[in-house]
């Protein structure tokens, strides 16, 4: 998408009508509105009245026009006397995209658009082939829409659209219809004239039967029906020859016809999270179907809760789609599923009168995930509503989560905000699949809701008389309670946190330095105890009491909110057995026993503290291989990596990763799409250009966006960055993106810079000389007429000539390494496409700088390749020559003027163009 430039601010409100006619009546103003054949207006203030002035002075432009953007938030009268002149004013237009979800609520969802009709004229625009009505309030198909028989793309997404009229059947050349997240009940039975149609999404409806006539779209390829309430299929769609993506999980199928294991092109079958207890035998086995989800093998109907749910006659059940957002409970009670995966059931009596419960699903905000220091999330944040709902019967509550990658002595709980302050609920695991965990707890009230995983937490209720508290997941941990302690019955609750002790020695660079495990003690009442409470704690693997040297070992505590390490060795006195030590205190907080020969163990238990916290990443910049300008951002851990790659290699192609970054569970980090490049600012998460991201370990950290260039791409391509930071989000970026790279340490703001390409657009005639490997590059003339030039021929040969020395030329020409593997990975199989690649580019990248070429012989001599040197040098005179003779020839200088002599032609400073 083009974007104008006129305001640095696109989202700013405007100052007034004054400010805008001053804007779009001045002429150079006016033509920047105007980028090439587009015309966007969707993210200005005024667009409409914009519009509006530019067709009243009947701007030549305006003829041009294939690409219109307009929001769908600007008023309504206004937008529809806007659209009213487009078939006069823009008679050649291609394009028309009416969307809103521009503009968000302070819960940060996106709002409608205001349009809830077009004007009639808009028949008339006879070439017309995309439409984009997405994020609007229609709720009847406009009746100018089957008259625009040209109609390719149709995009209808987040309406109120009830029914599709028969007349959609007249789109004779539709190839691509979405719907989705509409109230459709019914289908047209003309539906099934679109013989043209390969691309189907309708999806998040309230769909429950197919009309027969949909087994006559001949073309289909991708047809999406899931979360919608389908009992069943007709048998026609077994004569859709050509689909090759079916999806239909969310539903509530009993059967699926056998026909559908016989088409021929169909590569994947998504029937997960339905109502099957048996399949034909041809999909069962088939390796495109997915049936995860379903009650299989049961005989008789049983409830749609997860593993474990009891079962109640007669309890009336809910589904609800992604479009539903409440639901009604009645004394009766009822069990509910709903689109995100949530399952909750309201015994009988739960609720005295009826209830309307609300619920959303929040993505993960720091303010909504209280994590402690050595927790990682594993799912969103539920809200149910009305908060502080209490219940007579507690109520069944199931969240869907990611498995955690380490289980050992961790456990998984459902945390909850109560009373301004989160706690634990006592929670059960049921597993469905290895990948389909459901964490199982009883709720009294609502709130909000989210799973963590935790290290093994112990608890116990400390009585006058004392108590002993032990770890169940690490033996030798007590805490003995004597007598006394306490005047009154106070709750104790104990964790332990392993460290590695390979990570230690690497850390502190010593081999002997052992530790033990990591104590935290808290408690409820008062801070202090009466008496002395006695902690044991295994010494750090390796020392016995018999051996060890006493001046190496520390006692460290850390008393939050405070950020240091305290040795309190000489403080306490230690009792040391052959396996165990055992101290005193008073107060709870977290202890730590040390074994290590270093002197400032406070500062060292620090970094090691923070080593435990951290979690070890990569950040991924991938292009779609189809289209460029799609682009995918992802954080992952580092063990992830290989595997991902690999899974999204057909798709996209890009960098390799970054170097490792280690964050923190629950940060914050940004990427901002630099030099020459920007992102769709069309996003609710994207601020000034920049794009947000929170990392959670467990989760997916990805990002899908689009990205644009205002420069014009069909003479060259465009390359940019994408740069990941902490922190603000800074006024200036640096020029250059190995500085950024060369910041390390958990402190740097840069984590990791990585090249965006945008190619050249494709002409019309054709690619030129020099790119037939692959690369969209602009004719190259490297240098001048007068100092002579190197062309896309001479390039050609001189990557010809390097061979396997061309690494070492690429570093003196200032290539990154990573770049060099970057190119090493992506031609892995063809030398000389490496070779061609990495010259053409460093070419490309030096349109407009003087001294290119005398670089580039430079780095040739730099690399023992002086053969290669004297053969552009060689050019160069031969060039210089020529221009000598075609000036002579012209009568453009002097007759005496001499010929350039030999030391010329090893000047290092030839200019390029």
């Amino acid at each position: 998408m083009a974007m104008a430039k006129e305001e640095p601010q696109p989202r700013a409100a405007a100052a007034g009508d004054a400010a805008d006619t001053a804007d779009v009546d001045a002429g150079p103003g006016a033509s920047l509105l105007l980028a090439g054949n587009r015309l966007s207006l969707d993210l200005y203030p005024g667009g409409c009245r914009r519009l509006l002035r530019l067709c009243a002075r009947r701007t030549p432009q305006l003829l041009r026009v294939e690409f219109l953007q307009l929001s769908g938030h600007e008023d309504p009268r206004l937008l529809g006397a806007a659209l009213a002149q487009v078939p006069r004013s823009l008679p050649h237009l291609r394009s028309l995209v009416l969307k809103g979800g521009q503009h968000w609520d302070a819960q940060g969802a996106c709002l409608r658009g205001s349009l809830a009709t077009l004007p009639a004229s808009l028949s008339g625009l006879t070439r017309l082939a995309h439409l984009d009505l997405s994020f609007n309030s229609l709720e009847t198909l406009p009746a100018c829409i089957p008259h625009m028989r040209h109609l390719g793309a149709l995009l209808l997404s987040h309406n109120h659209l009830a029914e599709l009229p028969e007349a959609l059947g007249a789109l004779s050349a539709l190839t691509f219809l979405s719907v989705t997240h509409n109230h459709l009940q019914a289908l047209p039975a003309a539906l099934g004239a679109l013989s043209a149609l390969q691309r189907l999404d309708l999806s998040e409806n309230l769909l429950d039967t197919l009309p027969p006539e949909v087994g006559g779209l001949s073309s289909l390829q991708e047809l999406n029906l899931a979360s919608n309430r389908l009992q069943s299929l007709p048998a026609s769609l077994a004569g859709l020859r050509s689909l090759q993506l079916l999806v239909l999980h969310s539903n509530l199928l009993v059967s699926v016809p056998a026909g559908l294991a016989r088409l021929p092109l169909l590569v994947r079958l998504d029937l997960r999270d339905n109502q099957l207890r048996e399949v034909p035998p041809e999909l069962l086995d088939a390796p495109f179907v997915r049936l995860q989800g379903n009650p299989l093998g049961e005989a008789l109907p049983g409830s749609p809760s997860p593993p474990g749910t009891p079962v109640v006659p007669g309890m009336p059940r809910l589904f609800l789609t992604s479009e539903l957002d409440s639901f009604l409970v009645t004394p009766q009670g009822c069990s509910v599923t709903l689109a995100c995966g949530v399952r909750l059931q309201f015994p009988a009596g739960a609720t005295a009168t009826s209830v309307t419960i609300r619920y959303r699903l929040w993505l993960p905000e720091p303010r909504l995930v209280p994590l402690g220091p050595h927790d990682s999330l594993l799912s969103g944040v539920l809200e149910l509503q009305p908060h502080g709902l209490a219940f007579q019967q507690e109520v069944g509550l199931w969240l869907l989560f990611v498995p955690p990658r380490a289980r050992r002595c961790r456990e998984v709980v459902v945390r909850t905000l109560s009373d301004d302050s989160w706690s634990d609920l006592e929670t059960r695991l049921e597993e469905e699949a290895p990948k389909r965990l459901w964490a199982h707890c009883q709720v009294p009230h609502f709130s909000w809701f989210l799973v963590v995983s935790r290290p093994v937490s112990n608890a116990c209720l400390v009585p006058p008389e004392g108590t002993l508290l032990w770890s169940s997941g690490h033996p030798g941990v007590k805490v003995t309670f004597p007598p006394g302690a306490t005047e009154e019955p106070r709750q104790v609750r104990m964790q332990v946190v392993r460290m590695a002790g390979r990570e230690l020695r690497a850390l502190l660079g010593e081999p002997q330095a052992a530790v033990s495990p990591l104590l935290c003690l808290s408690q409820s009442g008062p801070s202090s105890f009466l008496r002395p409470v006695t902690v044991q704690l295994p010494l750090p693997p390796g020392v016995t009491g018999l051996s060890l040297d006493r001046s190496r070992l520390h006692l460290l505590y850390r008393a939050p909110p405070a950020a240091t390490w305290d040795d309190i060795t000489a403080q306490v006195a230690l009792e040391l057995t052959h396996l165990y030590a055992r101290f005193q205190v008073t107060h709870f907080s977290w202890y730590w026993l040390w074994y290590t020969t270093k002197t400032c163990v406070g500062g060292l238990a620090r970094k090691a503290w923070a080593r435990l916290r951290l979690h070890r990443v990569n950040l991924i910049a991938l292009q779609r291989r189809r289209d460029p300008e799609q682009v995918l951002l992802q954080c992952l851990p580092r063990n992830k990596v290989d595997a991902t790659l690999r899974r999204l290699l057909e798709r996209y192609r890009g960098p390799e990763p970054s170097d490792t970054v280690e964050m923190f569970e629950g940060e914050k980090f940004f990427a901002a799409f630099e030099r020459g490049i920007d992102v769709d600012a069309d996003r609710p998460d994207c601020v000034q250009g920049r794009l947000c991201f929170v990392f959670y370990s467990h989760l997916k950290n990805l990002k899908e966006v689009y990205v644009t260039t205002a420069l014009d791409r069909q003479a060259q391509a465009v390359r940019g960055q994408v740069s990941f930071y902490r922190g603000a989000v800074p006024e200036e970026v640096p020029e250059e993106a190995e500085a950024a790279r060369q910041r390390k340490g958990a402190d740097a703001l840069w984590m990791a810079t990585l090249p965006i390409k945008l190619p050249r657009l494709r002409r019309a005639e054709g690619p030129g000389p020099g790119q037939g490997a692959g690369l969209s590059l602009a004719p190259l003339n490297l240098g001048d007429a007068e100092t002579g030039f190197l062309t896309q021929s001479n390039l050609l040969n001189l990557a010809g000539r390097l061979g396997p020395d061309w690494p070492a030329v690429a570093l003196h020409l200032g290539l990154s390494y990573r770049e060099l593997q970057r190119i090493r990975h992506e031609f892995r199989d063809d030398l000389d496409a490496q070779i061609r690649h990495m010259l053409f580019s460093w070419a490309e990248h030096q349109a407009g700088q003087p001294g290119a070429v005398g670089r580039l012989v430079q780095a040739l001599e730099q690399s023992d390749r002086r053969d290669a040197a004297e053969e552009v040098r060689a050019i160069l005179e031969l060039g210089r020559h020529k221009y000598q003779d075609g000036i002579r020839r012209t009568s453009l200088a002097p007759r005496d003027l001499a010929p350039p002599g030999p030391s010329a032609s090893r000047s290092p400073e030839p200019a390029q163009a």
